[in-house]
């Protein structure tokens, strides 16, 4: 699946997709696989946009997913710096000199 990102033709993303999803439909495979080929197939125009715009939504996700560990970690935290604190030590190598730079409204 990660060499479909390796060239840059929509079209072709598109058919390889469609092709991969397709042949995940066999009977004989797992369910998980076939799971896998309805997905391929739900997704594919998706899939292959990529190769268009080069963008993902992948670091958004990320922050979503960081954004809700730090919430629920910080069960209890009422005041807004130290779940700012938090987040950033779970975000990694935060710069403690901005720190003091941003207050909350």
């Amino acid at each position: 699946m990660r060499e479909l990102y390796a060239h840059a033709d929509a079209d072709l993303a598109l058919e390889w997709v469609t092709e991969l999803g397709r042949s995940l439909q066999d009977p004989d495979y797992p369910i998980e696989a076939r799971s896998l080929g309805r997905t391929l197939l739900r997704w594919k125009k998706e899939i292959a946009a990529w190769h268009e715009a080069h963008v993902t939504n992948g670091p958004t996700e990320a922050v979503n997913n960081l954004i809700k560990r730090v919430k629920r970690a910080a069960f209890g935290f009422t005041s807004f710096r130290n779940y700012r604190i938090r987040s950033l030590l779970y975000a990694g190598k935060p710069n403690w000199n901005l720190l003091a730079t941003i207050t909350p409204r």
